[in-house]
């Protein structure tokens, strides 16, 4: 990488980093979320089912460890969504239009910003893992190591899907409807709080659902690393996600977009 692709690369991670510390409540709410609903739903299912669930794994797995893989890709998304959201907001204020000018491919510039939003989450789910980890959801230590790759594979992917969906969003508010019309479809259709093999005893339907949704397979890469098992399906199926997303948002991304539509040259 030349000097100007690293300088261009360090500028707007450092961006994206302090923007990070000054938004202090963005990252209490990234693990008071993930934190709660652990709370509520191991509680709750093991409650309801009175047994501990036994994922195809060499490891004796109980719920609340199960449904840790998934919150993880949850911080992720939302991370994703948010870091989608900063680029709606720059695009209307005209940053992004004045970052894109610079001489440097559109492609790249875009890609860092999708990299430095990466790094802020996997602050966010280190910091969660810790804490569940204090709380008794221990997985092998070294799995924590092991899902590091993943995690930059399933953070890409995330962020590739809110920059496409938001280079074709002209106002800020649109694209917060949108956000929730994504997140919360993409989060219960899939295996992050239940097993698949319960969503297809209850509706083959929702299962082939889950099958579809790719955030399943972002969620069942995670479960895999963290228990150090390979999972060579969902890892093919993210990264080709991941390169169609990102193939559509560097073609549609259009850094005037929004100003276009206030009738600002």
């Amino acid at each position: 990488m030349s000097t100007h692709y690293w300088r261009a690369l360090k500028g707007i991670a450092w961006r994206e980093i302090l923007r990070f510390l000054q938004q202090r409540e963005r990252f209490v709410a990234a693990l008071i979320r993930p934190l709660l609903w652990l709370l509520v739903f191991a509680v709750g299912f093991r409650a309801a089912l009175g047994v501990s669930i036994t994922p195809p794994y060499t490891t004796y797995v109980t719920y609340d460890i199960y449904i840790v893989p998934g919150l993880v890709a949850m911080i992720q998304l939302f991370n994703g969504m948010q870091s989608s959201l900063s680029m709606v907001y720059d695009r209307e204020m005209g940053s992004m239009r004045v970052l894109l000018t610079t001489p440097l491919p559109r492609w790249f510039l875009l890609f860092s910003r999708l990299l430095s939003s990466v790094l802020v989450s996997l602050v966010q789910v280190y910091v969660f893992l810790a804490i569940a980890r204090l709380a008794g959801i221990d997985p092998p230590v070294g799995g924590y190591l092991a899902v590091l790759p993943v995690l930059m594979v399933t953070g890409l992917m995330f962020g590739a899907i809110g920059m496409a969906l938001s280079s074709r969003v002209t106002q800020l508010e649109n694209f917060a409807g949108v956000m929730n019309f994504v997140i919360f479809p993409m989060l219960f259709a899939s295996s992050a709080l239940y097993p698949l093999w319960k969503v297809q005893e209850t509706s083959d339907t929702l299962f082939l659902i889950c099958q579809i949704n790719p955030f399943t397979h972002a969620v069942e890469l995670i479960r895999h690393a963290l228990y150090i098992q390979p999972n060579w399906s969902a890892l093919g199926i993210v990264t080709m996600t991941t390169l169609s997303f990102l193939i559509v948002g560097f073609w549609a991304y259009k850094p005037s977009r929004g100003m276009l539509a206030r009738g600002i040259p």
